[in-house]
């Protein structure tokens, strides 16, 4: 008789980051980068061809600082989600 196969470990339900594509961003998602922690505030949008994928930016601790990111439409970005 075959044994049952072993559970596999789940991550935490605590943790909220998840690897996503660009398009896949959500209005409050947060990125961390080496500037600081950006929360998302523009629903994400791709350059004619669909090669790259723009997203308007702000602080979390200073929200008048905004910014525009830039990605790939292949890569994958760590955010947490709120």
């Amino acid at each position: 008789m075959a044994r049952p196969r072993p559970e596999k470990k789940r991550e935490s339900a605590g943790s909220a980051d998840q690897r996503v594509l660009p398009m896949e961003l959500q209005i409050g998602d947060r990125l961390v980068d080496e500037t600081g922690e950006w929360e998302v505030t523009v629903r994400p949008y791709t350059a004619p061809g669909g090669k790259t994928v723009h997203a308007r930016v702000r602080r979390v601790d200073q929200p008048a600082t905004a910014d525009e990111r830039t990605w790939g439409a292949h890569e994958r970005i760590t955010v947490k989600r709120t």
